[in-house]
């Protein structure tokens, strides 16, 4: 697959370093820090990555990796948001006597199964519940937070005929109509 004069549209974005964040670039990684903590992003060898001035300029090597290119400037434009903002996802639970609540560092799971599913929380992801049904899972690594989200909302992904499970505040679940046939015909 040749990729002839294409251009990344977004590796070619220079990533602005906001005040208060540290960048230390290494051979084969680059070290971010900033308020709420510090990460470490793998550098693929078919880029460079430099600073000039207040932003990070990722550079490629190897034309036909220029798939890195992009990736590469959106893992870094994310450490830099995630040690400055942080991440967040929220997931809401749908369905009568669904609840949950956080126990030391296990989040317990009430979905309607005989029995409680506990779910252990990873390092660096802090889960919150409001009112027994809103689950927010936050923390500084963009793909970590999204990983955690969709682990939980594994443990009861949303039916389509009612609408119960566990789903994401922002997600939109498609109904289906339920059986519809003559009744009592003879």
């Amino acid at each position: 697959m040749k990729f002839g004069r294409t251009m990344s549209r977004i590796g070619k974005l220079p990533v602005k370093i906001e005040e208060g964040v540290k960048v230390l670039l290494e051979k084969n990684q680059v070290e971010i820090s900033g308020a709420k903590g510090k990460l470490v992003i793998p550098i693929n060898p078919a880029v460079e990555v430099k600073q000039e001035g207040e932003t990070l300029v990722v550079l490629l090597k190897k034309q036909e990796l220029m798939p890195m290119w992009g990736t590469t400037r959106a893992l870094l434009n994310n450490a830099v948001i995630g040690v400055i903002k942080g991440w967040n996802r929220g997931l809401e639970m749908v369905g009568v006597g669904f609840k949950s609540a956080v126990k030391g560092n296990v989040l317990e799971v009430s979905a309607g199964f005989s029995h409680l599913v506990k779910f252990a929380i990873p390092e660096g992801i802090a889960i919150t519940v409001d009112a027994n049904t809103k689950i927010n899972v936050s923390g500084i690594n963009k793909e970590l937070v999204g990983q955690t989200a969709a682990k939980i909302r594994k443990i009861r992904p949303p039916e389509p005929y009612k609408g119960k499970g566990i789903k994401y505040v922002d997600e939109v679940v498609r109904r289906k109509a339920g059986k519809s046939g003559k009744a009592g015909a003879k």
